[in-house]
């Protein structure tokens, strides 16, 4: 096989590409910042590869990934014209990914990168004979910003997650800003998705502010406020969606360190939307999480927070027709 020049074309769903001695390691939030995301970049979570794939388009029938060592066992998968064609199961240590089998003639592939590990990728193999080039993305830039269950690291594998399927469902660029016990409103998240391009944004805060006691009934609305304006300095007509927390067991009744249940979490961000709404925000729109997942479909927690891998395949097979009013903003099919 010969190796194809290994450039930041290839990559979508990264927010920076920070290139090494040995290849190119992939971000989901400005590398160079990494201090300025505390703790450990967004919890150590923004160098796992959620939503990062490799596009390309080319006449090979088979295209072999390298990459440095994997920190855990981890999954990979290929898409053909927007369908699966291949998952690769990786156990730790794993340095190369072979997907093979595909037909003779030139076909659109798109390569996902494992959403529970970071991975640094050192090269892109195709067949001797065979032509491979870039694959731009032209599809609307949607950005969503979320906790564990955006990051969905239980997901069968990284296309399987709720906010692949949905991108692809509604013909969606995906950059997926899913933390893992994260996702407490942080300041800089909101600069960051101020500053990246996007033709519609999501965000689904509330449950890790629950769990962890970070923020109180008192000061939950005023951050949430200042989040959502900050976006708005330069996304002012930009479909934005806010989604509560979708049904959370004990939460919905049990009072945390600070007083709140996830029903009070849930008026106040449809209170701060109607505010903003009323303020002349048209763009703006709120979306109840039990709607999406509510107490009739607990059986598909696995521990009475996060969706298993079909909890995962639900969400994201619900999510475009919950959403369709953001979609035809997006689309420009009116309000």
């Amino acid at each position: 096989m010969k190796q194809l020049p290994l450039t930041d074309e290839w990559f979508h769903g990264a927010v920076s590409l920070e290139h090494r001695e040995e290849g190119i390691k992939p971000w989901r939030i400005p590398y160079t910042d990494y201090d300025l995301y505390p703790p450990e970049g967004i919890g150590g979570k923004a160098e796992i590869c959620a939503g990062i794939r490799l596009r390309l388009r080319t006449d090979a029938v088979e295209v072999a990934i390298s990459f440095k060592p994997l920190a855990d066992a981890a999954a990979m998968d290929c898409l053909v014209g927007g369908e699966l064609f291949q998952t690769l199961r990786l156990p730790g240590a794993a340095t190369d990914a072979l997907f093979s089998g595909f037909q003779s003639g030139v076909k659109d592939l798109e390569i996902w990168l494992p959403q529970n590990i970071g991975m640094t990728v050192t090269g892109l193999r195709i067949g001797a004979q065979d032509v491979g080039v870039p694959l731009p993305d032209t599809r609307p830039r949607w950005i969503t910003y979320g906790s564990s269950i955006t990051q969905c690291v239980a997901a069968s594998s990284p296309s399987r997650a709720w906010p692949a399927i949905a991108a692809e469902a509604c013909g969606f660029s995906l950059t997926n800003l899913g933390f893992s016990g994260s996702c407490h409103m942080e300041p800089m998240i909101g600069r960051l998705i101020r500053d990246l391009p996007a033709d519609f944004i999501s965000i689904c805060v509330g449950v890790n502010i629950y769990g962890a006691g970070t923020v109180s009934p008192r000061m939950f609305k005023p951050l949430l406020i200042g989040l959502l304006k900050t976006i708005r300095e330069k996304h002012r007509e930009t479909p934005l969606l806010v989604i509560s927390p979708i049904y959370g067991t004990i939460r919905e009744t049990e009072l945390n360190l600070l007083g709140f249940t996830l029903p009070m979490m849930r008026e106040a961000i449809r209170e701060t939307v109607e505010l903003l709404r009323e303020r002349g925000d048209r763009k703006i729109y709120y979306q109840d999480g039990l709607d999406w997942l509510g107490p009739e479909d607990e059986a598909y927690l696995t521990d009475g927070l996060h969706p298993g891998a079909e909890g995962y395949e639900l969400l994201g097979r619900r999510f475009g027709d919950l959403h369709e009013f953001a979609f035809r903003a997006v689309y420009r099919f009116g309000d």
